[in-house]
């Protein structure tokens, strides 16, 4: 018998989605792939309305094509608030971060 027969099935009726990624232990994952693919989408919009390679970006930001590459894949969370600090700041932007308070459960 697979895994997914075996567990148990949750009535999330009635529920948010955060709650339900919350429950399903893989909320941070889900948001820090979000914030990823937002960053990467805006970084291509950058580069399309100057008209920047991705090989000009790539020297302008002192990086490899291939990192780059991984920059720009919305699926790869995985880069350094380094890189796409300085990919930001080579189309005329910057990267603004903040904490906030998380969100109190309701009993």
């Amino acid at each position: 018998m697979s895994a997914r027969k075996n567990r148990k099935r949750t009535d999330h009726s009635g529920s948010t989605f955060d709650s339900f990624l919350e429950e399903e232990g893989i909320r941070e994952q889900a948001e820090a792939v979000a914030i990823k693919r937002v960053l990467a989408w805006q970084l291509e919009q950058a580069m399309q309305e100057q008209q920047k390679t991705k090989q000009a970006m790539a020297r302008q930001i002192h990086t490899s094509r291939s990192q780059l590459d991984r920059l720009l894949d919305p699926r790869n969370a995985s880069v350094t608030l380094d890189t796409i600090a300085r990919a930001a700041r080579a189309v005329g932007k910057r990267l603004i971060i903040r904490m906030t308070d998380a969100k109190v459960k309701r009993a």
